[in-house]
């Protein structure tokens, strides 16, 4: 039984997919419980699978799960989350910009009465043009879906089991999982992590895809929220 599951998709990232992993480690086994590590590998075109299988050989924590074709980094974060057997799920990006080390502070916040802990890239190492884009999204975001968050596109966080829930299979999830969450009457808080810039490899995002996706996705998702209604509680019966 695992107290904890990390999810991690991968797509073309030999070069930092053993890396990612080998950081992870002994954060993990830090942990006062036993933890699972579900790596997807969402059709990469290089080693990525193989050197997965390869950690997995010696690491039986990791748990490689192959889709068959590309589908995207949201399907295949979903897919992960899915499979996750931990009441706590953890997910971060397979690009090594994640900082490992922040994930006992991600769960130390998720306190009773919290549901989820959103990271925040207080100094991110990014190009200028993709932080200002992702600031512009925020504020537009935040004043049309009401979820608060100063970086909702920060790929580090914790959360219930149950929130998984509240996800729908867009394309854009990771944008908008605290939208959701909070949509849902579930509570989110806010905490600031590390960010490394890009080392190895190279990013599946164009400007065009982080411009025009969101934004389809932010008005669909606008209208859900003023049409959705809040599950209904049933009375207890009469003693």
């Amino acid at each position: 039984m695992f107290n904890w599951s990390i999810v991690i998709p991968f797509h073309n990232e030999e070069a930092n997919c053993r890396e990612v992993l080998r950081e992870l480690r002994p954060v993990l086994d830090a942990l006062p419980a036993p933890a699972e590590v579900i790596v997807v590998d969402d059709g990469s075109r290089d080693a990525t699978q193989a050197r997965l299988r390869e950690v997995a050989a010696t690491w039986p924590a990791v748990r490689v799960v192959p889709l068959v074709g590309n589908h995207g980094q949201a399907a295949a974060l979903y897919t992960g989350m899915k499979l996750a057997a931990a009441p706590i799920i953890i997910i971060m990006d397979g690009d090594g910009q994640n900082v490992a080390a922040d994930i006992p502070l991600l769960l130390a916040a998720l306190v009773p009465g919290v549901d989820m802990v959103a990271g925040i890239r207080a100094k991110r190492n990014d190009s200028w043009l993709r932080k200002n884009m992702s600031r512009f999204a925020n504020a537009i975001r935040g004043k049309l879906l009401g979820d608060g968050m100063r970086d909702s596109g920060c790929a580090l966080k914790a959360f219930r089991r149950e929130v998984v829930d509240a996800f729908l299979p867009m394309r854009t999830l990771y944008s908008f999982m605290p939208a959701l969450a909070v949509a849902a009457g579930f509570r989110v808080a806010q905490l600031e992590v590390q960010h490394r810039a890009r080392e190895r490899g190279q990013s599946h995002y164009g400007f065009f895809i982080m411009l025009w996706r969101p934004a389809l996705d932010m008005l669909g998702l606008w209208w859900w929220r003023q049409r959705r209604f809040p599950l209904p509680k049933i009375a207890e019966e009469p003693k």
